[in-house]
């Protein structure tokens, strides 16, 4: 494994601390008046998606988690499970619901998702960052309603809820922002 120390920090840089991976989000080099430099960190911790505060004294080393980035197709669930296909090998595996975080509403079959794997084992799983949905159920759109007139709740086909505008319609399609769950526009 490569090593990194803290002047190799960088946004994005994956990193095993503390027997798990974490990716630095942010970081800050600070020279306090006393004692040595320090390094400011938020670090994510790639299995539970929590953010942790750690400093770290200058100079200090680190195992680099070399990770590989590619994408699958889901299939399918079956109980708590949800089945991948790698479009190249055609080789399926499954991972648990909890791989996949908060995105996991919008997991649609056929859908490509974005999967980070280390030393080949998945770490995490999302779903785009734009995705097309269609309107399952939500109140009736009525005559004069405006796109700056409010919003309403709309249950998507894969069952997430969002807040759409009144002109909005069963049946309509839409494209959603699944890192802030908010409408962007209705689709043709």
């Amino acid at each position: 494994m490569p090593k990194v120390d803290t002047s190799d920090f960088k946004n994005g840089l994956s990193i095993i601390f503390d027997g798990d991976i974490f990716t630095i989000v942010w970081f800050q080099h600070h020279k306090p008046g006393k004692g040595g430099a320090v390094m400011r960190t938020k670090l994510k911790n790639l299995k539970s998606g929590g953010v942790i505060d750690r400093t770290f004294n200058a100079g200090e080393k680190f195992e680099q988690a070399i990770l590989d980035r590619h994408q699958m197709q889901y299939l399918y669930k079956q109980d708590d499970e949800y089945f991948l296909m790698d479009p190249v090998s055609f080789e399926q595996v499954s991972i648990r619901a909890e791989t996949f975080g908060s995105t996991i509403k919008y997991l649609k079959d056929g859908m490509d998702v974005s999967v980070i794997e280390h030393n080949e084992k998945i770490l995490g799983a999302e779903v785009a960052s734009f995705v097309e949905l269609e309107i399952a159920d939500t109140d009736p759109g009525v005559k004069g309603d405006t796109a700056s007139g409010g919003s309403k709740p709309a249950t998507l086909e894969t069952g997430a809820v969002i807040n759409v505008p009144f002109f909005v319609n069963i049946g309509d399609k839409v494209k959603v922002d699944t890192r802030t769950d908010t409408y962007l526009e209705r689709v043709k």
